[in-house]
C-alpha cells in the first residue's frame, strides 16, 4: 500500500469514491473536492495499491475541537502548526474494505498531525461507525450540532 498527497489528476477517482462512500446528500460536490485538492493537498491523502487509488482522507486544519457545516462548503489553507486536524471524508472502495486501509489511513493523517504539533484529529461520524473510530483511540464527545445531509453526526476526537 503506498499512501501520497493528492495530485489534481486524481479527481475523477475521488468523485467515484466519495459517491460511493457517501449518500448524495452527504457527498462533497465535485467543487468542494476541487477546492480541497487545491488548497489543503497538504492534509488530502490517497491510498494506492497498484497505481490505484483505493482510500482517501481529507481535511482542514481547524481551530475548534469539533466540526462545523460550514467547512464542507469552504475552507481556508492549513496554519503550519496548532489546531486539530479534521476528517471531512474518509472512504475505501468497497472491493478494498475489511483489509484495515481505513485505519493505516487514520494512521497516516494522525502522523501527520504530530508532525505539524496538532492538538489531535478530529471528526463527525454516523452512530454505525463510531466503535470503529473508539477502536483507532477516538473518543466519542457525543453528538454533533451539525446538521449536513439531515443526518445525526456523533464528534469523535482523538488527542494527540
Amino acid at each position: 500500500m503506498n499512501f501520497r498527497n493528492v495530485v489534481a489528476d486524481d479527481l475523477e477517482r475521488l468523485i467515484q469514491l466519495e459517491n460511493e462512500g457517501f449518500t448524495k446528500e452527504e457527498a462533497a460536490t465535485t467543487k468542494a473536492l476541487k477546492q480541497r485538492i487545491e488548497i489543503i493537498p497538504d492534509t488530502f491523502i490517497v491510498a494506492e495499491e497498484n497505481n490505484q487509488i483505493v482510500g482517501y482522507i481529507n481535511g482542514p486544519v481547524i481551530s475548534n475541537k469539533c466540526i462545523t457545516d460550514d467547512l464542507f462548503a469552504s475552507i481556508r489553507p492549513n496554519p503550519n502548526i496548532g489546531g486539530y486536524l479534521s476528517v471531512l471524508g474518509l472512504v475505501v472502495a468497497k472491493d478494498f474494505q475489511h483489509q484495515g486501509i481505513a485505519g493505516q489511513l487514520l494512521n497516516y493523517f494522525e502522523n501527520i498531525a504530530r508532525q505539524h504539533a496538532r492538538f489531535g484529529v478530529t471528526l463527525t461520524c454516523r452512530d454505525t461507525l463510531v466503535s470503529f473510530y473508539e477502536s483507532h483511540g477516538y473518543i466519542n464527545e457525543g453528538l454533533s450540532d451539525s446538521t449536513h445531509a439531515n443526518v445525526a453526526w456523533y464528534n469523535l476526537v482523538k488527542e494527540l
